[in-house]
């Protein structure tokens, strides 16, 4: 929907090439819409694919570890190994911490729980999970799902993630529910439909845009932007 400025802007404009207001606005604001929408899955998009990326290399580093040494060294000194030469040759988005994550991701989504939950097959030891099963079962963006790894409860975790999920929470909002302790504080009320209710809903001020959801640091990483436009920046200043 366009604001207050941009209509602003459209009726200066319309009044200057002689553009009947009324109907000018109406096609504005029907092609900003078609506009945000297309930019809203462009972000989701690029999303799933990281977050299935993501775990599928968390996967694939446990996987080595299990056929290797038995020490907490050996998975560390791989991490490092691995955080250099893939910082190199793709960018920003591979230090030992986000690669540390995508292990943490993985060992908290073993393929059996996600083919019980996208497919329903309640096979736990299925090691064999499709391309697009993994997008089906990871709606979240990335930056939620680094935020729900920090909560070692797993019914918390749970909770958190489905409650983002149902009620449309950004990561702000997310973070905030976690540091305000929402789930032991739903758990503990009486009313735990009117604390939902009350207390769960998205807020319009956590809202993030199509602008922002592409300008995420991870996003920006994963595509190594960050970089390239923080030089950008730097040039133009």
């Amino acid at each position: 929907m366009a604001d207050d400025g941009e209509k602003g802007m459209v009726k200066r404009q319309t009044a200057e090439v002689g553009v009947a207001e009324a109907p000018y606005l109406a096609i504005f604001v029907d092609v900003s819409s078609i506009i945000d929408e297309a930019r809203k899955s462009v972000a989701r998009s690029v999303n799933a694919t990281m977050t299935t990326v993501y775990w599928m290399v968390g996967r694939r580093i446990v996987e080595f570890e299990q056929s290797g040494e038995e020490r907490a060294e050996y998975g560390a000194a791989l991490i490092r190994r691995l955080a250099v030469d893939l910082s190199e040759r793709f960018g920003s988005g591979y230090s030992r911490q986000n690669l540390q994550n995508m292990r943490q991701f993985y060992l908290l989504y073993p393929p059996g729980e996600i083919r019980q939950t996208v497919s329903g097959i309640s096979e736990a030891t299925a090691s064999e999970v499709s391309y697009d099963e993994l997008i089906a079962a990871f709606p979240l963006p990335w930056s939620s799902y680094v935020r729900l790894l920090s909560v070692r409860n797993e019914n918390a975790r749970k909770f958190y993630e489905t409650e983002a999920l149902r009620s449309g929470w950004s990561v702000r909002q997310l973070d905030r529910q976690i540091n305000s302790q929402f789930y032991e504080r739903t758990a503990l009320s009486r009313n735990k439909a009117a604390m939902l209710t009350r207390e769960g809903k998205a807020v319009a001020e956590d809202h993030v845009s199509p602008e922002e959801a592409i300008k995420d640091p991870f996003v920006l990483e994963f595509l190594d932007l960050k970089d390239n436009t923080r030089r950008k920046t730097l040039k133009m200043r």
